[in-house]
């Protein structure tokens, strides 16, 4: 036999694989794309088909910030609590004003002044969970906004929910009362000229201003006091509306859409640029040029932040707020000009100073804390007299 017969395949070998043998072969492969894209599916599904929310102070979120454990407990304890997401729904919900409370959170800002209006028109007690500027300006008149406060409060102030929780540890925003307070007002858990609670009693309703919202969320409520702080100021009567303002407020507040107020010709004009554009992409797309050599990092000046921030004031009109911010820096570096700690607070830098310019001390409190700008000018004026109280105190201090 020679060596070609030996090489040679017999005529009923079949060197070709069929598709068995190749499916074979690439089994391991295929069982591992099925299990990946069965996985993927799974996990789409179920992200799908959850339910639980995971918004901060949510009624229905178990996470830390969620506020899920809070109305359990309120339910427990016979309070019936309802969730809403728009005032239209807040309505709806509303049974006896005189036996509801409702629990208002718009951390995006969504409501407008006169869902803000029609909301306390209900007569119902609310309790808003730190409220910004705009929304101070029409719930709660003569609240100012501080900044952010933290820490432990104790209890300093006759509010019958403040007085049974005993100390509160939490976080959030701290309000003041200012001299355009109309109504009673009673400022709680204080600290340095700052307020986590403030409640405005009109007549036979009240709005309650709260802004250590850390005490109504799951991670933080079982610390010292916070739970009694939420369970007595959302639990007090029978109804409990939980109210966070969604997209459902601003589809309310918007009478028209954007097609009812779009001329016909602005859609055709939208496409033909379209279009023009894809064109000009598609001849210029492959001409690159020289590429272009960067040094980094890029050096923002400090001015251009301060005049960003001070066009945003201005714009809102935050005059207070604005004249706090040069208050907080004054105060830290009058603090260090009179050898007091950073830690200082804010009457032991006014005893201070006074002690060393020689002025009266209710003049350096009025320029350092009391006196509230009416305008633009009082605004100027103040800023001035802080920068010459800090003047006159280092002056006094080389002498």
């Amino acid at each position: 036999m020679t060596l070609a017969a030996a090489q040679a395949p017999d005529a009923d070998t079949v060197l070709t694989r069929t598709p068995r043998q190749a499916l074979r072969r690439r089994a391991g492969w295929i069982s591992l794309v099925a299990l990946v894209v069965l996985v993927a599916v799974t996990v789409v599904v179920l992200l799908n088909s959850s339910t639980v929310s995971k918004d901060p102070l949510d009624a229905g979120n178990p996470a830390p910030q969620g506020s899920r454990a809070l109305v359990e407990v309120l339910k427990q304890h016979g309070v019936d609590v309802v969730t809403t997401g728009s005032l239209k729904q807040t309505r709806a919900a509303l049974g006896d004003p005189a036996d509801t409370t409702v629990m208002l959170y718009d951390p995006q800002s969504i409501m407008t002044a006169e869902q803000r209006d029609s909301l306390l028109s209900l007569g119902t007690e609310v309790v808003a969970v730190e409220p910004d500027l705009l929304a101070l300006r029409d719930l709660a008149p003569g609240v100012g906004l501080v900044g952010e406060v933290s820490g432990s409060f104790r209890a300093d102030c006759s509010v019958e929910a403040v007085r049974k929780a005993g100390t509160v540890t939490a976080s959030g925003l701290g309000y003041r009362l200012t001299p355009d307070t109309g109504d009673p007002a009673t400022a709680c858990l204080s600290r340095d000229g700052a307020s986590g609670l403030i409640r405005l009693d009109e007549g036979d309703r009240a709005i309650t201003v709260l802004g250590v919202g850390t005490a109504l969320q799951n991670g933080t409520i079982t610390r010292d006091g916070d739970a009694a702080l939420a369970l007595n100021l959302l639990g007090s009567r029978h109804t409990l509306i939980w109210y966070i303002s969604t997209i459902d407020d601003y589809a309310e507040s918007s009478s028209a859409s954007l097609a009812d107020v779009t001329p016909a010709w602005v859609t055709p004009l939208l496409v033909l640029l379209a279009l023009a554009g894809v064109a000009a992409i598609v001849w210029r797309g492959r001409r690159f040029g020289a590429i272009v050599v960067e040094n980094l990092p890029v050096v923002v000046r400090a001015s251009e932040t301060m005049e960003g921030r001070a066009r945003l004031y201005s714009r809102a009109n935050a005059r207070l707020h604005a004249l706090d911010s040069l208050r907080v820096g004054t105060v830290d570096r009058l603090a260090v000009a009179s050898g007091l700690p950073r830690s200082a607070t804010v009457e032991e830098v006014i005893d201070a100073v006074a002690a060393l310019t020689g002025r009266d001390r209710s003049a350096v409190a009025a320029v350092l804390l009391d006196e509230i700008p009416r305008g633009d000018a009082d605004l100027v004026r103040l800023s001035d007299e802080l920068l010459a109280l800090e003047a006159d105190t280092a002056a006094a201090v080389l002498r």
